[in-house]
């Protein structure tokens, strides 16, 4: 991917990724772990190569419906209630107003805040209204969910929630789910697979499986495992980067 102003973000990102796994893009600021999302979500056209999601062309793709997009923050309606902004993608979607409703409250009851239907985004924290932007995102069902550093702004004790949360979406709807993430812990408590990106252009350096049991629990964290993982990411992203990771 080659940006007008002759900069390659991307080169040689290969990646393959099956129905139903947790994948997540690690790397520093500018290494396109963005860049490739936008590439899914087809919010930038590539410069070259090809993406294939469940056959389509990414325009394809966004056509029928096929994913969500949590950005990094929520970007709410502050003028519109909890509720109203679940049902904006269906009411752009043209779904009829019943059945809107209905899926928004689904929505919001899954990811816990149906009690707060009627409030308006400036009346949560900063936790909730990000459940909210997941809640908007699934509102019309879509196979797959990007969601691009969706927790970054999150104090550690809310992340960690979130989280928890987060990966009792993913077993109970069963979306695939790509999400870029500069920390290392929060990649190997989530992830069936973690993508390890090089400096710009980005590339892959490294694949590594993530087979800690689930579901995963705060203990998760303490396990053995998981800090031989976090070590194995880390040494990736030394290798590519060639300095010091922080925790």
């Amino acid at each position: 991917m080659v940006f007008p102003n002759g900069t390659v973000a991307l080169k040689e990102a290969n990646l393959e990724v099956a129905p139903g796994e947790f994948i997540s893009l690690i790397g520093p600021s500018g290494c396109g772990k963005t860049t490739l999302l936008r590439l899914l979500a087809d919010l930038i056209k590539p410069t070259a190569g090809t993406i294939y999601i469940g056959g389509k062309t990414p325009e394809e793709a966004r056509k029928a419906r096929a994913y969500g997009y949590v950005f990094q923050a929520p970007t709410l309606m502050e003028w519109r209630t909890v509720l109203a902004n679940v049902m904006l993608p269906l009411e752009i979607m043209g779904f009829p107003p019943a059945e809107r409703k209905a899926r928004a409250e689904r929505m919001l009851e899954l990811v816990g805040l149906e009690r707060f239907a009627r409030h308006y985004p400036w009346q949560l924290s900063g936790g909730m209204q990000q459940r909210v932007s997941i809640a908007r995102a699934l509102a019309f069902d879509p196979h797959l969910l990007f969601m691009d550093e969706p927790f970054g702004a999150l104090d550690e004790i809310t992340r960690e929630n979130l989280n928890l949360e987060l990966l009792r979406l993913w077993r109970e709807t069963g979306k695939t789910v790509i999400f870029v993430t500069h920390s290392i812990p929060e990649a190997v408590f989530l992830s069936t697979r973690i993508v390890v990106m090089t400096p710009r252009p980005g590339k892959i350096e490294a694949i590594i499986p993530v087979d800690l049991p689930q579901p995963r629990s705060f203990e998760t964290r303490e396990l053995p495992e998981f800090f031989r993982l976090a070590t194995e990411v880390r040494e990736a992203l030394r290798r590519g980067h060639g300095y010091e990771v922080a925790e």
